[in-house]
């Protein structure tokens, strides 16, 4: 182990927080007598320099994390009573996404409103510096409070039309069910300060790995994990994502599926290796059963979800629901593998859902519909978003070397290691349902073949189309380039040579607990071990990959046919009389989503108490 300073000159880690917090009081104050112009422009500049940092962060931080303690109060005689930044690749590079992201949907909406006040760009930069702290944060009740800041930001900006009573209830489903998992978390950091008396989080797993695992200790958990699942849109925690996409402007639907709901997993993660997994180290295959099922179960049913709907942002707001599912199968397998291919895995899907979005603003900005039904053959027009979709298509059913695939297979090939192999059907199924969503969808708006959507579900989709900035005329050169931009990123992830490797690379050092308490507690440097066989991909991964595709498309040729034949159309109705169940569930009432809301915490509660007995 070493003590000297290891990690090369990087910006300090507070900036990437404190730039757009100032910039974004700077437009509070000054907002209203500052040009639009100059409003965009100040944005984008903040939002880069914050990916810029952040990416500089990233790659500063590979041989050792980067501990910065605010005000200088650092570990001393064994207590940390500081507030510390510690920074390491993988949550850097999840910020410098976070930043990006923020970016490109600045661009996109700079074209997108007619007009927009100057609390539009207050509410972005305030959201972008409370995930990238998150990010960043050392400290679990610094965690919590970046948690509160992102939720608070995230409801304003659902409800940015105010106007409109479907945004207004949106953001009351969000906003009462994200506060309810808030509640819990703090709760949860309460329970284990009275134990440790402490916050930092490499403290906290030094002092619960000194005794035994305890109902506090499985409560605190709980806590955290139903907290940060309600973020993360994990079922049954997961019914306020499709109101609020619904109603969101599509620029922040962007940054919603994009990257705030990954944040949850990435919390989980966090607070799982550095606090818990030293002292749940024997209960770490039960524990394993619990998150995965909670992922399978969250895979197949927003997939279903997402391929019973015709209203395109709820489609792709419950096709990200699924993959949350597959994130948290990544995460849950507690494996170094299985957290590298959960990483790939969103580094791709965060671009590719964030050009969906900025697509279907086009479509909404161009012909004011987010009807599929209302859309058919208008489409064609658009060629190149045709394209866009098409690809998003195929790279949300996991086509071989396209954009998601590389992490999918680690996931598989982690769950094979585990001993879990009937989750390569789980991964099926989920990019299946909607990769075949989004195909069907792709064919009828941009090519006008197919069956007509039924009456009930063309009328559920127009409840939420007619936006005030949707404004009816053409696509400006920027939007259309953010798309493009966004969806070859994603599929060039595919192909970036020893991606896998790389990313295993920086899971490895993240699952170690003892070296990062050891850099955050004593300034030691642990060397960490190379993986010891960096996962390749495999023919059987190839060939599950092209099964999903085909299935897909041959999911979204028969639903496009169904209508034609009366066999076919009896067809259809068999199958909306067998999901509809799982549909009315979701309501609208946030009254039902709370019930849902206990009974999944009380049935995950009672899972761990069954493991941990």
């Amino acid at each position: 182990m070493r003590h000297e300073e290891v990690n090369p000159p990087v910006p300090s880690p507070a900036l990437p927080v404190a730039v757009p917090l100032l910039a974004a009081a700077v437009i509070s104050a000054l907002g209203r007598v500052l040009p639009r112009r100059v409003l965009d422009s100040g944005v984008l500049l903040v939002t880069g320099a914050v990916t810029w940092m952040c990416a500089r962060l990233a790659w500063g931080t590979v041989d050792a994390p980067l501990v910065y303690w605010f005000g200088g109060w650092q570990v001393h005689e064994g207590v940390a009573l500081g507030i510390s930044f510690t920074v390491d690749p993988l949550g850097a590079g999840m910020a410098a996404l976070v930043a990006l992201l923020c970016t490109t949907s600045m661009a996109f909406a700079w074209h997108y409103f007619d007009a927009v006040g100057h609390l539009f760009h207050v509410l972005l930069l305030l959201f972008c510096a409370a995930m990238v702290g998150f990010c960043l944060t050392g400290d679990l009740f610094n965690l919590f409070v970046f948690f509160e800041l992102m939720g608070v930001s995230a409801y304003a900006l659902t409800g940015y039309k105010v106007e409109e009573p479907q945004a207004i209830q949106g953001a009351l489903n969000f906003a009462v069910t994200n506060t309810a998992g808030g509640m819990l978390i703090l709760l949860a950091i309460g329970l284990l300060y009275g134990r440790t008396g402490a916050l930092n989080l490499a403290a906290l797993g030094e002092a619960l790995a000194k005794g035994p695992v305890d109902m506090l200790v499985l409560c605190a958990f709980l806590l955290l994990t139903v907290g940060l699942c309600t973020k993360a849109a994990v079922v049954p925690f997961h019914f306020w994502l499709g109101d609020a996409h619904a109603v969101a402007p599509s620029p922040v639907c962007a940054l919603f599926s994009g990257v705030m709901v990954e944040l949850g997993l990435y919390g989980l993660a966090r607070v799982y290796w550095t606090v818990f997994a030293p002292v749940m180290k024997a209960h770490a295959s039960g524990v394993r059963l619990v998150l995965v099922g909670m992922g399978a179960l969250t895979a197949v049913v927003g997939g279903l979800m997402a391929f019973q709907q015709h209203h395109l942002k709820r489609q792709l707001a419950f096709s990200a629901v699924s993959h949350m599912g597959v994130v948290l199968i990544g995460v849950g397998l507690l494996s170094p593998v299985g957290l590298a291919g959960a990483a790939a895995y969103v580094l791709a899907h965060a671009p590719l859902k964030a050009s969906l979005f900025l697509g279907v603003g086009v479509l909404l900005n161009r012909f004011r519909s987010v009807g599929e039904g209302r859309l058919k053959g208008r489409g064609r027009e658009l060629p190149w978003l045709g394209v866009c979709f098409a690809l998003g298509g195929l790279g949300l059913a996991g086509a071989p070397w396209v954009g998601t695939f590389p992490g999918k297979a680690a996931i598989e090939e982690a769950a094979k290691q585990a001993h879990l192999p009937w989750l390569t059907w789980v991964l099926l199924a989920s990019g299946l349902l909607t990769g075949s969503a989004l195909l069907r969808a792709s064919v009828r708006i941009f090519l006008g073949w197919g069956s007509e959507v039924p009456a009930e579900d063309e009328e559920a989709a127009r409840e939420d189309e007619k936006e005030p900035e949707a404004k009816g005329r053409r696509t400006h050169p920027v939007m259309g380039l953010t798309v493009v931009l966004l969806t070859l990123a994603s599929v060039a992830l595919g192909w970036v040579p020893h991606l896998g490797a790389r990313v295993e690379a920086v899971a490895v050092r993240f699952v170690d607990s003892g070296a990062y308490a050891a850099r955050v507690m004593r300034g030691e440097v642990h060397p960490v071990p190379a993986p010891e066989q960096p996962v390749e991909v495999h023919g059987e991964a190839v060939a599950f990959g092209v099964g999903s595709v085909l299935g897909a498309l041959a999911l979204a040729v028969a639903v496009l046919r169904s209508g034609r034949k009366p066999g076919r159309a009896r067809l259809r109705e068999v199958l909306r009389a067998v999901l509809s169940p799982l549909r009315d569930l979701h309501s609208g009432h946030v009254g039902d989503y709370l019930a849902w809301w206990v009974a999944g915490a009380a049935c995950l509660g009672g899972a761990l108490l069954a493991v941990f007995r």
